[in-house]
């Protein structure tokens, strides 16, 4: 299943670890597992924002040398929250307290 922003998040019921040990069901379903390679089994650093409806908003995804970056993954959370809430559109490095763009 391809993932695509404003369609459904991928549905899961299984636990991220289970006895200490990662599973793989999760990365997979968001297609984030290298399948070849020396690598092979691990899943690459991303991101996920799903909405209250379970809709997929924002993805990030990263090779495995490079890490995610906390404070924008929370800056975006926000700016959805704010759009949902205000109908306004939230420019680049828009942060909380800033006022929206109203839309055309």
């Amino acid at each position: 299943m391809a993932l695509k922003i404003r369609h459904p998040a991928p549905e899961f019921t299984a636990q991220a670890v289970v006895d200490g040990e990662f599973k793989t069901e999760i990365a997979r379903a968001y297609n984030v597992v290298i399948e070849e390679g020396e690598d092979a089994g691990v899943a690459l650093r991303g991101a996920f924002i799903i909405d209250r409806e379970g809709i997929l908003r924002q993805m990030t995804v990263n090779d495995l040398p490079v890490g995610r970056n906390v404070d924008e993954i929370l800056r975006l959370v926000e700016a959805f929250q704010f759009v949902d809430e205000h109908g306004e559109v939230c420019p680049a490095n828009w942060k909380k307290g800033d006022a929206g763009i109203k839309r055309q």
